[in-house]
């Protein structure tokens, strides 16, 4: 049998596929492996380029596939489905893999390091946990909003009056109601404890970690922040530029051009989209307090080129360009090392 040159792997839970093909392109196999006989099938093969979709568990089998001398390329799903040929079945995804892996436009996914994904994992942790309050926070609100009590969109503001508006007997709340209350008030607080578990180790991660310092010189990011785009990011170096790193994230204009017309529309939102939103967020905030500075703006570029996009096209607008902005920046600190100067960077 030839040699292998280039191997498709579709992971899954128990039954992996692999697709092979030599150096012409030529299909040597397609086959189907147990979970326990993958390394051992990888180890008598000699070296070659795998390719995978970045998908759970892709990171785990990235790394002992490397151990064993191959090369690892992780795709995104994204660009995997124009290559399935016909239906949609494990060699097929295999044969597709097999082909993008070895197009040399393919742009692969970093391997992630066992620190990386853990730190990634207390972020999805926080994450749900988020949710879960704000959930809970919405739907204590809308039962007070039945009985006519209105209190505005924020959780502290909720978290303080609550009790007191279940003390108060003469607010119109139902026996039943104020039963309901008395229940879901406690579960708030452990929402609230639970969250701020997550926030305490994430900011002790980013306290002792060089790179998480670096990038929170940067305004509008802080230790969560900070935390997730090293989680999920890393070393920024196999991206050409701030520009792709931007793009990566979905923050650059989705275009849509021909016959030499170029029409940019609203942003891609491709990519990570948990970092885009932390990113976006800390724009916002940041935009906030430059918008309503005292500062006259001939004093300050940085700011005056904010008010001038948020006069311009709005607020909003002004936050998303300001986290492109901010991306490209990150991408400078994490992918050269630098400390970040303020003045240079937004000069």
């Amino acid at each position: 049998m030839k040699q292998v040159c280039r191997i498709g792997l579709d992971i899954a839970k128990n039954k992996f596929q692999v697709h092979g093909v030599d150096k012409n392109g030529k299909d040597l196999f397609n086959k189907q492996l147990n979970r326990n006989n993958v390394l051992r099938f990888f180890a008598n093969l000699p070296v070659c380029l795998v390719g995978m979709e970045a998908c759970s568990g892709a990171h785990h089998w990235a790394r002992e596939i490397e151990k064993l001398g191959h090369r690892v390329g992780l795709i995104s799903p994204r660009l995997v489905k124009p290559f399935v040929i016909n239906n949609k079945t494990d060699a097929a995804d295999a044969r597709a893999i097999c082909e993008v892996v070895g197009r040399p436009s393919t742009q692969f996914v970093a391997v992630k390091t066992i620190d990386q994904q853990t730190l990634a994992l207390w972020h999805a942790a926080r994450e749900r946990r988020v949710k879960h309050r704000t959930s809970l926070a919405n739907q204590i609100r809308s039962i007070l909003t039945e009985f006519g009590i209105v209190l505005p969109t924020s959780i502290d503001i909720l978290r303080r009056h609550l009790p007191a508006i279940i003390e108060d007997l003469e607010n119109g709340l139902s026996t039943a109601a104020r039963d309901l209350l008395s229940d879901l008030y406690p579960e708030l607080v452990d929402a609230d404890a639970l969250v701020e578990q997550s926030d305490k180790k994430i900011k002790k991660v980013a306290q002792n970690s060089d790179e998480c310092k670096r990038i929170m010189q940067i305004p509008g990011i802080g230790p969560i922040t900070a935390t997730a785009l090293v989680a999920h990011i890393g070393d920024a170096r196999p991206f050409k530029n701030g520009r792709a790193f931007a793009a990566y994230l979905g923050l650059t204009p989705r275009e849509y051009s021909s016959g030499g017309k170029r029409k940019l529309m609203g942003i891609t939102k491709r990519g990570n989209v948990y970092l885009r939103k932390l990113l976006i967020q800390g724009a916002r905030n940041v935009c906030r307090a430059w918008v309503r500075s005292l500062i006259p703006p001939t004093d300050d570029p940085h700011k005056m080129w904010v008010r001038g996009v948020s006069d311009r096209r709005g607020k909003f607008i002004a936050s998303v360009a300001l986290a492109n902005k901010t991306a490209r920046i990150v991408w400078a600190v994490l992918a050269r090392g630098e400390e970040y100067h303020f003045a240079q960077a937004h000069g």
